[in-house]
């Protein structure tokens, strides 16, 4: 009998493990037996697969396959002991072996900050896979600044001993993120920390994440990467106060990919949340693209 697809705003809970027995969580949407490529939703280098929620039950309301996974050290995925393996080839490893495990031979993929680098990986690793990719705030040219606050934040527990506060400080800490309304301040509340034992909040990640990136030198040429996306249609979402890509290395993408999709929502920080109505658009008219090149090629 065949798996039965989940209603477009529920998913499964899946774990699977890793090459190196990390025990690694997933949520799957939609029908696994779609015929469109599979989407895979990769969050930024903190988050985790809560942020992708509305826009997966909105891809799966069109039918479409969609995984959302949770890194290593990040949700419901395992803490790794040994923190330096919390590097972007591990990721890779472990995004292949998802796939590998899903079956999936096509895909394409929506990236946020760390997530866009990974489809840089992910591209490198499987260039037959990738179909087409969307890049959400993030180049191969990132703003020093942003790294550098980044890393800051992320190297340290923010204990919160309630939602309240908690909200409190994620409106302090990101002034500039320009999310519309207060439930979508609440869902990124909830997608930020968890309830522990001792009553109080804390960041749903760990905070050794931080180590690789202070101990790891400076960034690698990306450039090489990027441009290992083409021919592939790829959409770069700016958020229009964004610290990590600026309108100038977002002019040095175009030139050097000139069928390049983009799209700078003003007024947006680091990094979109991408259910603001200009990012849904271009996500929409990029699928739509990709669903008439495959019935073309029937």
């Amino acid at each position: 009998m065949a798996p039965a697809s989940a209603p477009p705003d529920r998913f499964e809970p899946r774990h699977y493990s890793a090459t190196d027995g990390i025990r690694l969580y997933y949520r799957a949407y939609g029908d696994p037996l779609a015929t469109s490529p599979a989407v895979l939703c990769l969050p930024g280098i903190t988050r985790n697969s809560k942020d992708f929620h509305d826009l997966a039950c909105h891809l799966t309301a069109q039918g479409r396959r969609v995984l959302c996974p949770d890194y290593r050290g990040r949700g419901l995925s395992d803490y790794d002991p040994d923190w330096r393996k919390y590097k972007p080839e591990v990721y890779v490893e472990d995004l292949l072996q998802l796939l590998t495990l899903e079956g999936v031979d096509r895909f394409v993929a929506i990236g946020t900050s760390m997530g866009g680098l990974l489809i840089m990986g992910l591209v490198v690793a499987r260039p037959a896979a990738l179909v087409a990719a969307v890049l959400n705030d993030i180049g191969p040219e990132i703003e020093s600044g942003g790294v550098l606050r980044i890393i800051d934040y992320i190297g340290q527990d923010h204990p919160q001993p309630d939602w309240a506060a908690g909200l409190a400080h994620l409106k302090a800490t990101y002034p500039d993120l320009g999310l519309p309304d207060e439930k979508a301040w609440i869902n990124l509340a909830q997608s930020t920390f968890r309830q522990t034992d001792d009553g109080q909040l804390h960041v749903d990640w760990d905070v050794a994440l931080a180590r690789p990136l202070r101990e790891g030198g400076p960034i690698p040429d990306l450039w090489p990467l990027f441009r290992a996306l083409d021919p592939r249609p790829v959409l770069v979402i700016r958020g229009g106060r964004s610290d990590v890509l600026s309108d100038s290395s977002l002019a040095k993408m175009i030139a050097a990919k000139p069928d390049l999709i983009h799209v700078t929502l003003p007024g947006v920080g680091h990094a979109p949340m991408l259910d603001e109505p200009a990012a849904l658009e271009a996500i929409d008219a990029l699928f739509a693209r990709l669903d008439r090149s495959r019935l073309d090629r029937r």
